[in-house]
C-alpha cells in the first residue's frame, strides 16, 4: 500500500485536475456556477451515503456518529469551505481559463499558513514569508499586469483568490474535526451533507430539475462530477494519505493546477502567455515551499 500511495494521491489531483471539463459542459447546458456546486453536492452526498453504508458494515463501526457540539466543525468545512470555494472556483472558470482559475485557487496553501498564525499561533519562519513573496509575484503575472496588458479583470483575481481562501478553510475546520478523533471518510460526508443545506438559499430545485430534464446529458456530466471528481478522488486522497507523508501528498497535488492548465490548452484550446507560464510556476513553486516547511 505504500508504495501505491503516491499513485493514488496522484490520481486523485488528476480527477481534480479535470474538473473543469465537467463545469464547462454544464454552464453549456445553461447551468449557473451555483447550480453546478448544487448538483455536485447533492450528487456526492447520494454515492458518500451509500460509502458510509457499506463501510460501516464492514468495520462494524458507526461514521454517521458525531456530537452536537462538534457540528460547527462542518458546518466550517461544507458551507464556509465547499460552498464558498465552489461557487468563487465554479464562476471563475467561465469566466476565464482554467489555467488562471486553477492557479489563483492554489493560492490556498499561503492562506492555510495566513489563518494558522492567526488561529493555531503557528510561527513563520524564512520558507514561508518566501512563500507568501513567490505567491504574490505569481499572480500578479498571472493577471497580465506586468504587461501593461491585464489579462484578467479585477473580478477573475478576486474570485480566484477567495477560492484559494475557500480551499484552504477546509483545512482549518478539517483539521479541527480530525483533532476530536472524527474519521476522514465522516468528515468528507458530513462536509457534503451540510453543502447540501449551504446552497439550498441560492438555488431553486424545481429550477434545476427542470434543466435536468431539458438536458439529459447534463445527468451523466454531473452524475460524473459527484464520482469521479469528487468522491472517488477524496476517497483515493485519503486512503494514500494514510500512507504516506502529508507533506509529500501535499506536494503531488500541485499536480492539479498543472493538469487543469494542460486539460485547458489540449480541450478547450485556451492560449497561455509566457508570463502567465512564469506565474503559475511561482506559485506552485510557493505551494511546495509551504508544504515542505510543514511536514
Amino acid at each position: 500500500k505504500k508504495k501505491a500511495a503516491p499513485f493514488m494521491v496522484a490520481a486523485a489531483s488528476f480527477l481534480w485536475g479535470i474538473l473543469v471539463l465537467f463545469i464547462r459542459a454544464l454552464g453549456k447546458d445553461s447551468f449557473t456556477p451555483m447550480e453546478i456546486v448544487c448538483l455536485r453536492s447533492y450528487g456526492s452526498s447520494g454515492i458518500l451515503f451509500v460509502v458510509l453504508c457499506l463501510a460501516g458494515t464492514f468495520q462494524n463501526k458507526n461514521y454517521f456518529r458525531v456530537k452536537p457540539k462538534d457540528l460547527w466543525c462542518f458546518v466550517g468545512t461544507g458551507i464556509l469551505s465547499i460552498v464558498f470555494f465552489s461557487y468563487c472556483y465554479f464562476k471563475n472558470v467561465s469566466l476565464s481559463s482554467a489555467a488562471v482559475s486553477s492557479i489563483l485557487m492554489y493560492t490556498s496553501p499561503i492562506w492555510v499558513v495566513l489563518l494558522a498564525r492567526i488561529f493555531f499561533h503557528e510561527k513563520m519562519n524564512g520558507k514561508k514569508w518566501l512563500a507568501l513573496v513567490f505567491a504574490f509575484c505569481g499572480c500578479v503575472l498571472v493577471s497580465g499586469i506586468t504587461n501593461g496588458i491585464q489579462a484578467v479583470s479585477p473580478m477573475t483575481l478576486l474570485l480566484g483568490l477567495g477560492s484559494g481562501l475557500g480551499y484552504g478553510l477546509y483545512t482549518i475546520f478539517g483539521q479541527c474535526a480530525l483533532q476530536r478523533g472524527y474519521e476522514s471518510l465522516t468528515i468528507t460526508a458530513y462536509t457534503f451533507f451540510f453543502a447540501c443545506v449551504g446552497v439550498l438559499p441560492f438555488v431553486s430545485l424545481r429550477g434545476i430539475l427542470e434543466k435536468l430534464a431539458a438536458h439529459p446529458e447534463a445527468c451523466l456530466w454531473a452524475l460524473s462530477m459527484a464520482f469521479f471528481s469528487t468522491t472517488l478522488s477524496f476517497l483515493l486522497y485519503t486512503i494514500g494519505l494514510k500512507h504516506m507523508d502529508p507533506g509529500r501528498a501535499a506536494v503531488l497535488a500541485t499536480l492539479e493546477p498543472v493538469i487543469s492548465a494542460l486539460v485547458g490548452v489540449i480541450c478547450l484550446r485556451e492560449t497561455l502567455s509566457i508570463s502567465m507560464i512564469v506565474g503559475i510556476g511561482l506559485v506552485l513553486v510557493a505551494a511546495i515551499l509551504v508544504q515542505k516547511t510543514s511536514s
